[in-house]
């Protein structure tokens, strides 16, 4: 083994445990929602500083592999996923620390009706951050194509949990803060479902050089791009 494939498998190493680190966050965060526990949300909001230290550790031990000279095209473009899935993880814990601190700061204020749409919305992402960390573990570009095809059933438990919301508002069965809360909560859940889907279409120009984002068919027909 070169010294670029062990710090590059190190590399791969650190960033997949960062991705469970992650994982246990975004379920943290979703639990002390539902439970409104102020004290489980401050975990989530400490834990968040050791996110913060190995992703700049990370971003750091993958800028000297590229000047190491390494002219293989799968291993390049293995670094550029590295620091590029670093960075959506990182995101990822910012959207479970919002999430968190709407627990801190209403935690007495979140016991008004959830419809039931909204836990359906809440595990579906937390499905999408386990089976993205999978994908990138196992480089397993399937598994990342069927994330991607979560996103638009996340995006519309979304949009059908704002709507619940504003015909409540109008009614008076909730307030308009509480209405205000869910909308950051989805909006959070919505980012976190979004940073997985940036996640797998890495994993899948990882493994066939396609690329996945800026198609106007769709990323169930990625292409080459132009040379």
């Amino acid at each position: 083994m070169t010294e670029f494939d062990r710090r590059l498998e190190q590399l791969r190493s650190d960033l997949v445990t960062q991705g469970d680190r992650v994982y246990e966050l975004v379920l943290r965060a979703v639990e002390c929602y539902f439970d409104r526990d102020r004290d489980k949300a401050g975990e989530v909001v400490k834990g968040d500083e050791v996110i913060d230290r190995v992703d700049v550790e990370i971003e750091r031990a993958s800028i000297p592999l590229l000047a190491m000279g390494e002219t293989d095209e799968h291993k390049i473009r293995h670094v550029l996923t590295v620091v590029k899935v670093n960075n959506e993880l990182e995101r990822i814990a910012d959207c479970a620390v919002n999430i968190s601190e709407v627990v801190i700061e209403h935690g007495e204020q979140l016991k008004e009706h959830l419809p039931p749409t909204f836990r359906v919305m809440a595990n579906s992402v937390i499905g999408m951050v386990r089976d993205a960390n999978r994908s990138l573990a196992e480089l397993n570009a399937e598994l990342a194509r069927q994330v991607l095809r979560f996103d638009d059933t996340v995006d519309q438990f979304k949009s059908e949990i704002g709507f619940d919301a504003e015909q409540k508002v109008a009614t008076g069965e909730i307030s308009v803060g509480f209405a205000f809360r869910i909308r950051t909560v989805t909006r959070s859940l919505e980012r976190i479902a979004d940073h997985c889907t940036n996640i797998c279409e890495q994993v899948i120009y990882l493994e066939s050089g396609k690329i996945v984002r800026h198609v106007t068919k769709g990323w169930s027909e990625p292409e080459l791009p132009e040379a």
